[in-house]
């Protein structure tokens, strides 16, 4: 009788014996572990992308002339993270300013400096896509599934008390049952919590190599190329 009992048991059942709010709870937490896993691995491709091709700021300075360079970290940036920084900031350097700008009265270095940050906080909000969504789902999954344990647990004193007697069989099923939600909202949470800190540190290391970067570029184009036009001369 006992073993009858048991196999009626479990998340089939306590899905069959569950209201709208239950429901509701449990697809909540579908629809937290999907965008996750979305992002978990959308974003680990892309981190994955982005350190690859890290290795290429190296063979940067490598190059014979600044545009082997910028065609060569275009192959080997798939993911526009280091180019966009190249690219405008040769742009701004060669930027003949229009008359009556603000740009016009402007420092050449101040300018490429204004550039160079702008790129740079361009590519950050990038990074940072989804991490507010990675952070907020393992701040919250757990208190979630809580809220449909502590509903579970509810709906079950309920029908002890309707039922008039208090038998530990009769709770332990569906108070167990109930239980999964907390489960499942902790298997929402751990996968969404490990994801942000690994990329959080991921985008650090790119964000100072990024940083690093740009200050070369801001050198060279400013100091380097400078000495270089003398030299020639």
């Amino acid at each position: 009788m006992a073993t009858a009992t048991n196999q009626g048991l479990g998340l089939a059942h306590y899905w069959a014996q569950g209201d709208a709010v239950s429901h509701t709870v449990a697809y909540i937490l579908l629809a937290m572990s999907v965008l996750s896993w979305f992002y978990i691995l959308s974003k680990s491709w892309s981190a994955w992308r982005i350190r690859r091709s890290a290795s290429a700021l190296e063979r940067f300075w490598q190059a014979p002339t600044l545009p082997d360079a910028i065609n060569g970290l275009r192959l080997a940036d798939p993911e526009h993270v280091y180019i966009p920084l190249a690219l405008q900031a040769t742009e701004a350097a060669n930027l003949k300013q229009q008359a009556g700008s603000l740009n016009a009265d402007t420092d050449p270095g101040e300018l490429l400096t204004r550039t160079l940050r702008r790129a740079i906080n361009r590519v950050s909000a990038r990074l940072e896509n989804g991490l507010t969504l990675l952070a907020s789902v393992g701040a919250t999954a757990p208190f979630v599934g809580l809220f449909g344990t502590v509903w579970g647990i509810y709906h079950a004193l309920i029908a002890v008390s309707d039922a008039g007697t208090v038998q530990i069989d009769k709770i332990a099923g569906p108070v167990g049952e109930a239980l999964i939600m907390t489960a499942l909202g902790l298997a929402v949470a751990i996968p969404a919590v490990l994801g942000y800190n690994a990329f959080v540190r991921i985008n650090r290391v790119t964000l100072a190599e990024l940083d690093g970067f740009a200050h070369d570029l801001h050198a060279y184009l400013t100091i380097g190329k400078r000495i270089g036009q003398e030299a020639v001369t």
